[in-house]
Formats: C-alpha cells, sequence, structure tokens
C-alpha cells in the first residue's frame, strides 16, 4: 500500500486518534476539531488516518464531506466500519452504504477473529462469520476500494483455537484484502507472544503485508507494535498521543521515533520528525487533555535534568544523560534549580536568558543573592521558569511590566445557590496613563481573578485573550503555622502553542495566587 514497496525500510504508519482516540473518556471531537486535527497529523507526514465510522455517527460522515474540501498533501483518510450484518447481503446492510457514501478510496473493516467472541457476542456460527468476513472484503474491492481488513481479538482467538483464528484472515485474504491488521484488543498480549504469532502467520502466508494493532491494557503497547515490526509488520496502528478506550491505544509519538531514530525505519519524512513534539501537544490541546510531563521523547520532562550528577554531567558534556538530541523530535533541554542544584547551574540558567552575563560579573552576583532572599522567603523556581526568567529579565532592567494591578476586591460566597458562581471580583489596572476597571464572576476567587484580570487587559492587549490557565497547585510551606502559614502557588498557562509555569508566595492565598497570575500575564506579554 501507498509506495512503501519502494523502500524496504517503509513502516505505514497508521493513526487512529479521531476513532480509536474519541473513544477515550473525556473527550468529544467537534467536526472542526476533528478537521484541524487531521491537519495536524498530515503535516507531520503519517501514511493513513483512519477518521471515523460513517455507519455509526453522523458526526463522522460530516468529516468524510467536509474533508474533501480541505485535501490533505500526505495522508490518507480511511474510514471505518463492520463486517456485514447476519443475514444481509453487503448491498443491503445500511452501514456498509455508509462506508461506500464516505468515498475513500481506503476502508477498514473489522471482523470477529476469535471464535468464542463470534459465539458470545455476534452469536453466529463459525462458518456464518467467515462469509461475512469474505463477502464483506470482496463487496468492496468489487467497487476498487483498498481494504485494510482488521482481525479484532485475533491473539485472543490464536491462543484459544489458532486453526479458527488463521481461517478468518485467510478468508479476508483470498477476498482481496491488501493489508491484514492483527488486533491485541483487550491488550492482554505480551511482546514476545505478539513476535512468535506474527512468525508463524508468515509462514502460513507468505508475502501478505500485516499490521499491528495493540491496546496499552498491560503498559506494553509499544512494545508490542515494535516487536511485530521486528517480525514483519508493515504497518502500526496507534494514536498520537495513546489516547484510546480503556488504558489507551499504542502511543506513535514514542513508536514514530523508536523506529525512524533508533532502528532506521522509515515512518515520516526525515525533515517532519522534529514537528513531533508541537504535533503532540497541539493535539492535546484540541481534546482538551492534560499529557503526561514525562511521555517519553515529546513530555516536558523527557529532557529534563534536576540531580546535582546529572546536572554537573550536563553542563561539561551535552547528551551525556540524553538517549538522543532532543531537537531532533522538536523538543527541548530543561535543567531546573532544586536543592539539587548550586551556583553554576544557576548561572548557566541566566546566561540562557542573558549571554552578556558572565559568571563572576557583578550582576550574576548580585542576582544569586536576590534569588538566595526570595527562596528564603518561600519562592522555588524549579518547574516555575516563567518567574524565574522574568526575574532575571526584570533585574537586567530588560523587561518592564506593561501593566498595574492598582485594585483588587474579591467577594467569596459562603452559601451557594444550584449554578451560581462561587466568587466574585472587581480589579483595576493601569496601563500607561489609561485604566480599566473590570468585574467578573468565576467558580472560586482564583478563577474570578483570572477571568476579571484578562478581561481588563484585553482592551490593550488583545493577544492575552489566547491564554488561559491549565494547571493549579499550592503548597503549605509551614504547616506548624496551621492557617497562618505561608503557601506556594504554581500556574501553569497556555496560549495554545506554549506553556508555562510562575509562583507566587504569601500567607494569604489569594495574594500568592495572583502575584502567579500577574506574572504569567507578564511573562506571556514579554514573549508577545
Amino acid at each position: 500500500m501507498k509506495n512503501y514497496k519502494d523502500n524496504p525500510n517503509k513502516i505505514e504508519i497508521y493513526d487512529s486518534t479521531l476513532r480509536d482516540g474519541a473513544q477515550s473518556e473525556g473527550i468529544s471531537y467537534s467536526l472542526q476539531d476533528k478537521l484541524n486535527i487531521a491537519q495536524a497529523l498530515d503535516c507531520l507526514g503519517v501514511t493513513y488516518i483512519e477518521a471515523g465510522n460513517p455507519g455509526s455517527n453522523p458526526k463522522d460522515m460530516e468529516f468524510f464531506k467536509h474533508i474533501k474540501k480541505h485535501p490533505l498533501k500526505n495522508a490518507e483518510i480511511v474510514a471505518f466500519g463492520s463486517t456485514r450484518k447476519k443475514g444481509l447481503l453487503p448491498k443491503e446492510d445500511s452501514n456498509i452504504q455508509s462506508l461506500l457514501e464516505a468515498n475513500t478510496q481506503t476502508v477498514a473493516i473489522f471482523g470477529k477473529s476469535c471464535i468464542l467472541q463470534v459465539e458470545q457476542v455476534l452469536k453466529v456460527e463459525p462458518t456464518e462469520n467467515l462469509a461475512m468476513i469474505a463477502d464483506t472484503v470482496g463487496f468492496f474491492k468489487n467497487h476498487n476500494k483498498k481494504v485494510v481488513f482488521d482481525a479484532e481479538h485475533f491473539f485472543d482467538g490464536y491462543r484459544n483455537d489458532s486453526e479458527y483464528a488463521v481461517k478468518t484472515i485467510a478468508c479476508a485474504i483470498e477476498a482481496g484484502a491488501d493489508m491484514v491488521c492483527l488486533c491485541d484488543t483487550n491488550g492482554g498480549s505480551f511482546p514476545s507472544e505478539i513476535q512468535d504469532v506474527l512468525k508463524n502467520i508468515f509462514v502460513v502466508f507468505p508475502g501478505v503485508d500485516f499490521a499491528i494493532h495493540a491496546h496499552n491494557d498491560s503498559g506494553v503497547a509499544v512494545a508490542a507494535s515494535i516487536a511485530a515490526v521486528e517480525a514483519g509488520a508493515l504497518q502500526v496502528q496507534g494514536t498520537i498521543t495513546g489516547f484510546g478506550e480503556r488504558c489507551g491505544n499504542a502511543n506513535l509519538s514514542v513508536i514514530i521515533p523508536n523506529l525512524q531514530l533508533k532502528m532506521g525505519k522509515c515512518c515520516i519524512p526525515e525533515e517532519n520528525m522534529e514537528l513531533l513534539t508541537s504535533t503532540v501537544w497541539h493535539i492535546a490541546e484540541i481534546s482538551n487533555v492534560k499529557l503526561n510531563r514525562g511521555m517519553p521523547y515529546v513530555g516536558k520532562n523527557a529532557f529534563t535534568h534536576k540531580a546535582g550528577m546529572h546536572v554537573d554531567g550536563m553542563l561539561k558534556s551535552e547528551g551525556c544523560y540524553e538517549h538522543i538530541n532532543p531537537e531532533m523530535v522538536g523538543n527541548s533541554r530543561r535543567v531546573v534549580m532544586s536543592e539539587f542544584a548550586g551556583r553554576s547551574l544557576i548561572i548557566e540558567k541566566i546566561k540562557k536568558i542573558a549571554p552578556e552575563i558572565g559568571k563572576d560579573s557583578n550582576e550574576a552576583s548580585m542576582l544569586l543573592e536576590r534569588i538566595k532572599e526570595l527562596e528564603s522567603r518561600g519562592y522555588a523556581f524549579e518547574g516555575a521558569e516563567g518567574s524565574f526568567e522574568l526575574l532575571v529579565m526584570r533585574f537586567l532592567g530588560k523587561y518592564k511590566d506593561k501593566f498595574v494591578l492598582e485594585k483588587l476586591n474579591v467577594i467569596s460566597e459562603q452559601t451557594l445557590i444550584s449554578g451560581h458562581k462561587a466568587a466574585s471580583v472587581i480589579v483595576k489596572v493601569n496601563v500607561g496613563d489609561k485604566s480599566e476597571i473590570t468585574a467578573a464572576e468565576g467558580d472560586g476567587p482564583v478563577n474570578a481573578i483570572d477571568k476579571a484580570l484578562r478581561k481588563a487587559l484585553e482592551a490593550f492587549f488583545p493577544e492575552i485573550g489566547k491564554m488561559r490557565l491549565t494547571d493549579y497547585k499550592v503548597r503549605v510551606l509551614d504547616s506548624a503555622s496551621a492557617t497562618g502559614a505561608v503557601v506556594r502557588v504554581l500556574i501553569e498557562s497556555t496560549d495554545g502553542e506554549d506553556y508555562w509555569t510562575t509562583v507566587g508566595v504569601s500567607k494569604d492565598i489569594i495574594k500568592a495566587s495572583c502575584k502567579a497570575l500577574l506574572d504569567s500575564i507578564d511573562y506571556k506579554l514579554m514573549k508577545g
């Protein structure tokens, strides 16, 4: 399929974010969301984008109509559906007709390969299931479609009755399937088992093209997919972020660089590899899902160094604690300040912001003293790079705050009526010789302050309208002082492209939160 035979190292990447990923709890894509994700995946250079089941979801059919108006450059759109229903001819099955109406060059058809599923779920005779597979694949081949046959529950079926499992894929192959995808639908198979089964299958069906579709219920979907490729699979199915039903699908953002950078396979255009991190975070943002910072390759912490020995090594020789250069996947190296770090690290971080500052300069010494003073008051700049960069830029006179919060009045309500907001806020901000007074309601005082500040400042700085708060953390620094304790607030914000974290400290949680919010806005304005 799609030129992979022209490159002996070609592995097709088949992304199912719009179908399998959409089945993840908490995700609900609008039509525009789906179009935006498809465009992002296309820019990355995946081979196929499985866009949904037009027979079961009207929104999916709408997508297939609209995507024709936004042609893709690299990827091919795939419509997904099941084999014909029991007792019907394919032409009589409304779901089959919907797949035709989607008008895609390639269709993916799933059918049962586990005899227990056939008898207990489909409730049909084993021979009827074989006929359903053959009839459906043959029908689409007669309509000049490429067909991917998804052998659902294949590895469970092979474990229970290998002879019948093999018959199901034999029917699809004989009917003309272009690609047979072996699915670990329950996610319970180990990589070694998957590899062994595939090796056996290749003996039975030499020259047939096989794919792998792994779920992550045992935490080994990535390893299983790589094992399948090592056995000879030519296509890997998954989702770009690992989203999916239950524990998720095989994470393509890990599989792609593993195969391409470590194993010499060709998954996406070489020049597109540096788009990987931004693409993953962009799609997560559209999905309104917070990614794990520790994700391999693309996570915020994937190339972050904190321990003293690691930091010292990194300062002496970049890459001594990194398995690849982070820029290869569009990520970046971060060295965070902590109790494990010393003067040399802080100086290095200052130099990245202001390269002209020497380690023995008066400015460096004064900045170090300022940082020590703030830390003695409870500030911690580990994970709050936004506030740290602002501190350095303000100290060196390279950034002057563009607004002043003159007035803040918070009214918290003790008794809530259903649907009523929990707090209201009035703010007055000064920008130069102009002022703006604004009120806002929110679900709690911090939310209300955030809304009021951005509402007031948007009149002067429209770019603030793109900002939103994505995380809010509070830590009590001196629990022995009970309600009089100092608290540290960390706030993570995004404008849809970048993420940054800021910090505020006070005995008053509202003041600490407000300081962190103000820094967050200032950081956005400083970066433009």
